[in-house]
């Protein structure tokens, strides 16, 4: 049985915004549509050799916020604090093949590691 926060969560489709800061508080906020949230207390993100990714190696604490809009404005901030990385592996083969279905190869391409995240609500 899933909880509402995880079909809110992965709820598609949907966008939202992943902010990050570096070990010296310099912050980050990134467009990011592949988080998805496997049991309700774990997040997994696929993300490039970018800032956000650099910043999770720095400091471990994120925040995606996800808004919607139905009859009114609505959404939700997730508080997480990353368990751990990789660069390749099942779990990005994976989200990968997923990006590559939904937004082309070129996008999943870009793709090079997996943060997965715990999250503190």
């Amino acid at each position: 049985m899933t909880s509402k926060l995880m079909d809110y969560f992965n709820k598609q489709p949907r966008i939202g915004v992943l902010s990050t800061a570096s070990k010296d508080g310099k912050v980050d906020s990134a467009i990011f549509g592949s988080p998805n949230m496997i049991d309700e207390k774990t997040v997994v993100v696929a993300t490039g050799k970018n800032r956000t990714f650099s910043n999770l190696q720095e400091n471990p604490y994120a925040i995606y916020l996800i808004m919607e809009q139905d009859t009114e404005w609505k959404g939700i901030r997730v508080y997480m604090k990353m368990k751990e990385s990789a660069t390749s592996g099942e779990m990005l083969d994976t989200i990968k093949s997923q990006i590559a279905k939904m937004a082309g190869e070129e996008a999943a391409q870009m793709m090079n590691a997996t943060a997965v995240s715990y999250t503190h609500l």
